[in-house]
């Protein structure tokens, strides 16, 4: 695969994710504490990062474009 169809197709896959998902969270600073059979866990700065449906499909838009052009392209 040439670099052209490796990015269409990354770009093609994390438009799509980013689409179903509707963004990702981050969080940082994990707390445990094993007590006996149980595990308490705490979890502080959880913050949610939300991206446009538009950009998403934008960017699968722009994949499938970059998809059809490497694959026009005879190298």
């Amino acid at each position: 695969m040439t670099a052209l169809r490796i990015a269409g197709a990354l770009l093609l896959v994390a438009g799509m994710a980013v689409f179903v998902t509707g963004g990702f969270s981050i969080g940082s600073d994990v707390l445990q504490a094993p007590l006996g059979a149980l595990e308490l866990t705490a979890q502080d700065n959880y913050e949610s990062v939300v991206i446009p449906q538009w950009m998403s499909l934008g960017a699968m838009v722009l994949g499938g474009m970059v998809l059809v052009v490497g694959f026009r392209r005879k190298v």
